[in-house]
């Protein structure tokens, strides 16, 4: 009897999926944690299935598990991994070899930590398929340069040559995907390959993608916690919740109808109402006519680049990557002096060197990093972060800092429970949450944020965001907001500054900025903010062309 079409098209059907991780602590191991809890999940060839949650919820752990693998401490306890047909999980470490890179391939979300650095990328861009033997080496550069062009990279038939430090990161997270389909897989995991990706070259890389997935038939599991960008190449979403699946629908079906709450908690993630405020006090912060750059001056970031910040306000500086947002903050922090150019800060001139500023300037002006994971040390406890710098700005010891580092864990929704645990025993929102409590500690007046919600998923961003706003308005505080999300902009800022390659395009209070007529670069800059529809890439895309056309 002839196979029914339907279950000879399954590629991919997890079966009662348990993960489990050992967690350690200085103390002493912790015990085992379920990461994922019978999971059951099909995917057919050709089809993109979505995987969406918040973080911790499982996603990764899932897709690395479609390759049978798990992450240092993880292990796979429950349940099966039918690819092709078979359970991988039973193939041992030489039939696990065979099939990565040959019927399953990844795509991860920083590209730049992925390749080697000491090896061009078309080396690195053929290495699977000359592993397998599935084509030769001439034969797997063809199919490289073809994929290069497929992808909309420059120069395809030279791109290969280059390093990875010599592409930008959208080109480098195309590459990547070059890199994935040169050996021609039946399934390729997809992990959050455009979250760090500003939202113009979110659209480039999140199309070619897609229009890759679809010329050449292969299977995709794509991982994100974006609701509007899995929207545009899902063909299903599968909404994951504490290791648990909680829905599962297409498209959509999740979009227009979500059955379950927390999947309507996701899709009607609104805006914060957030009342601007007018300027009525001087500048806490101004920059004046700044440059700066790397190399002894030879390359310039920043050109001519002038500000101001007042008390109890938020900037929110937007633009791409590489416009000169993180490199503005360094000047300001001390870390980059600038080439010209002075910075006044709560009346005084600040010294251009970070050595040479008080110990005073450094409490009140404190910093928020993107990435909370590296920014807190992984051997201290979260009531030892937030003390530290209790101590070392105004002395406190013993019961004084504990009862001051209780206060900031409930100021800032942690919780004094949450006190003797380490960073890894913590949520993403949690970690940015101590990280907004080590900051609160030295009683700042400013505090640069730089992209603290681009990493976090909708929710947990949107809890953020608020408590930053509270905290402002208990405190005072005045915040320079680095981000690339243009609907954090609107929730949040008061004042707006869109920079484009080193250069200051457009500035002013908020409504104004984005109130027509606009300069080119601020007009794509709006129209590239992802909407949570079917069908928005498209138009996106079609609207870019148009306004090329027109320029």
């Amino acid at each position: 009897m002839e196979a029914d079409p339907a279950e000879r098209d399954l590629l991919l059907d997890i079966r009662n999926l348990r993960i489990e991780a050992i967690v350690h602590s200085l103390e002493g191991v912790r015990g085992d944690v379920t990461l994922v809890d019978d999971v059951s999940l099909t995917l057919r060839r050709g089809k993109v299935l979505g995987l969406i949650g918040e973080s911790g919820a499982g996603k990764t752990t899932i897709g690395l598990a479609s390759m049978g693998y798990g992450r240092g401490g993880v292990k796979i306890t429950g349940g099966e991994v039918m690819l092709n047909k078979r359970n991988i999980l039973d193939s041992g470490k030489a039939g696990l070899r065979a099939l990565r890179g040959r019927e399953v391939c990844y795509v991860a979300q920083s590209a730049a930590a992925a390749f080697n650095p000491a090896h061009r990328l078309m080396d690195q861009v053929v290495e699977a398929a000359l592993f397998h033997s599935t084509a030769t080496r001439s034969e797997a550069e063809k199919r490289a340069v073809a994929l290069f062009k497929k992808l909309g990279l420059p120069d395809p038939g030279s791109i290969g040559r280059r390093f990875p430090h010599q592409v930008s990161g959208g080109q480098l997270q195309r590459v990547m995907t070059a890199m994935a389909l040169c050996s021609e897989p039946d399934l390729i995991v997809f992990d959050e390959p455009t979250t760090a990706l500003d939202v113009t070259t979110q659209i480039d890389v999140l199309a070619a993608i897609r229009d890759a997935i679809r010329d050449t038939g292969v299977a995709a599991l794509y991982i994100t916690h974006d609701l509007a960008v899995v929207a545009q190449v899902a063909d299903e979403i599968a909404v994951l919740r504490n290791g648990k699946l909680v829905e599962r629908g297409t498209t959509q079906q999740i979009i227009k109808d979500p059955q379950e709450a927390y999947t309507r908690a996701l899709v009607s993630v609104h805006e914060i109402n957030h009342e601007q405020k007018a300027p009525h006090s001087p500048p806490i912060l101004t920059v004046n006519c700044m440059t700066a750059g790397y190399g002894s001056g030879i390359v310039k970031i920043l050109r001519n680049v002038s500000l101001d910040l007042r008390p109890g306000q938020t900037l929110a500086v937007v633009g791409e990557s590489g416009s000169g947002k993180s490199t503005l903050a360094r000047v300001i922090t001390g870390l980059l002096p600038p080439l010209a150019g002075r910075i006044h800060f709560d009346g005084h001139e600040l010294p251009p060197r970070l050595a040479d500023r008080s110990k005073e300037d450094l409490r009140q002006l404190q910093m928020i990093y993107q990435m909370a994971d590296v920014a807190m040390n992984p051997r201290q406890t979260v009531a030892t972060i937030i003390g530290r710098p209790l101590e070392f700005y105004f002395g406190m010891k013993g019961r004084e800092r504990d009862l001051r580092v209780a206060e900031l864990l409930d100021k800032t929704e942690i919780g004094q429970s949450l006190a003797n645990r380490y960073p890894a025993e913590l949520s993403g929102g949690q970690k940015q949450r101590v990280c907004i409590a080590r900051a609160l500690a030295a009683r700042p007046k400013l505090i640069i944020c730089d992209e603290v919600t681009s990493a976090l998923d909708p929710l947990v961003a949107n809890g953020i965001l608020k408590l930053l706003l509270r905290l402002q308005k208990d405190d005072g505080i005045a915040y320079l907001f680095i981000t690339h999300d243009l609907a954090t902009v609107k929730s949040i800022a008061d004042a707006m500054l869109v920079m484009y390659r080193g250069e200051v395009v457009r500035y002013g209070p908020k409504d104004q900025v984005l109130s027509p007529s606009f300069d080119p670069y601020t007009e794509l800059l709006l129209a590239s903010v992802p909407k949570t529809e079917v069908g928005w890439l498209d138009e996106a895309i079609r609207s870019r062309r148009m306004q090329s056309a027109g320029n």
